[in-house]
């Protein structure tokens, strides 16, 4: 089964029309995107767009052969105009299955928002999933319409991670799945950034005009299974930390920073983290890291090890120049190395999250000297054990390494 995209982006397209936001100024030339459309094997075609004639044309197909134009998300403004020859656009009533002569078969599936997604079986069992933008599947659970695996998944990555989520947790994407995001909109700076942020998912994305084979593997980077996020106060690594492992089902957030009981401001800060989380994810508060790297299971985001440095310098002693010199600092460093030999052990997916803090003022106090300096040192030794590190600036990721 053969798909040429004869547009990748948002209904309105990339640039907007009249948008003067920063991704539509830079998303010109080849990172400019008309409205998602599929051609699937010349004959049937998903989602009818301006242009779509036009658009064959430049990628070497026509659309003489299409007997089947099924549309899956509301058209907003004036109709779209039917080229010559192209049958009237339809639209499957959800989980309805329709048999066109062309061999395949399409089943409508019900979304949680306007629209209607369609699964695809090619006459050699080639299975693709194609979602409207923004949308989710309804009622997704273990042995439902989307028991096995897809080939091919085509949906809105950028703002519907979840979405992908879901799929993955009943089984529908799975390593080999080859996830493509499409109706990419202004969200996301083109380029490198678009890039980075669906490596991050497990997903790629195509320029117009691609044309793909279902069921050929492609080499998607692999998502890394250690990533260090490093940032200042405020910088957004919190919620680059969060992005990272969105597109993913049942995450385990562990908070090393505890209740901190009476304490408004902090339980505001906590508040607003739990608010930013998919409501999947389950929330554990402890500083004791070792066992939790050390065991199998769902993805770890550990938030943040700046906090668990405090724990465990406040349990040696550390804060005293006497204890510091009788043994604190020889406990401190062999903490650090155990933390450090679990995040290399780590079978499971971990992202952690730490401050960055030795380019600002040298503290006033011998105590806040030593913590900035041990700080130093932790995020310097988890860093050497992870595939990827990432310094958020301005809420501006740069990758450091990986």
């Amino acid at each position: 089964m053969e798909v040429t995209l004869l547009g990748t982006g948002a209904p309105a397209g990339l640039p907007r029309p009249d948008c003067s936001c920063a991704v539509c100024a830079t998303s010109l030339g080849a990172h400019a995107r008309a409205a998602t459309a599929l051609l699937v094997d010349g004959a049937l075609l998903l989602d009818l767009t301006p242009g779509a004639a036009f658009a064959a044309a430049r990628a070497g197909h026509s659309l003489s052969g299409v007997g089947q134009v099924l549309l899956t998300h509301p058209h907003d403004g004036p109709p779209v105009e039917v080229p010559a020859g192209l049958p009237q656009p339809g639209r499957v009533p959800d989980g309805r299955e329709l048999a066109p002569l062309t061999g395949h078969r399409v089943r409508a599936v019900a979304m949680d928002a306007p629209g209607t997604g369609y699964a695809v079986t090619g006459p050699d069992g080639q299975r693709l999933l194609y979602l409207p933008p923004r949308g989710a599947p309804a009622g997704l659970e273990e042995g439902s319409e989307h028991a096995g695996r897809y080939d091919m998944v085509l949906l809105d990555v950028v703002g519907r991670p979840d979405a992908l989520a879901k799929l993955r947790a009943v089984g529908a994407v799975g390593p080999t799945t080859d996830v493509l995001a499409v109706h990419l909109d202004h969200d996301v700076p083109p380029g490198a950034e678009l890039g980075r942020r669906l490596a991050a998912a497990g997903a790629r994305a195509v320029p117009d005009g691609a044309t793909l084979t279902v069921g050929v593997y492609e080499d998607v980077p692999d998502v890394p299974r250690r990533t260090l996020v490093l940032g200042g106060a405020r910088s957004g690594k919190s919620v680059e930390a969060e992005r990272r492992l969105e597109s993913f089902p049942d995450v385990l957030y562990v908070a090393t920073g505890g209740t901190r009981g009476g304490d408004t401001e902090w339980a505001s800060r906590v508040s607003a983290h739990r608010e930013r989380r998919p409501g999947s994810w389950r929330t554990t508060e402890t500083c004791d890291l070792v066992p939790l790297l050390s065991q199998d299971g769902a993805p770890l985001l550990i938030d943040c090890l700046s906090l668990w440095l405090t724990d465990v310098m406040d349990a040696v002693g550390a804060w005293d120049d006497a204890v510091w010199a009788d043994g604190g600092e020889k406990a401190l460093r062999a903490r650090v190395r155990e933390l450090a030999d679990a995040v290399r052990a780590a079978r499971r997916t971990v992202v952690l999250v730490s401050n960055e803090v030795g380019s600002g003022i040298v503290p006033a106090t011998a105590s806040g000297r030593r913590y900035r300096d041990e700080l130093g040192r932790l995020n310097a030794a988890v860093a050497a054990e992870c595939e990827q590190v990432v310094l958020v600036v301005a809420g501006q990721a740069l990758v450091l390494r990986g």
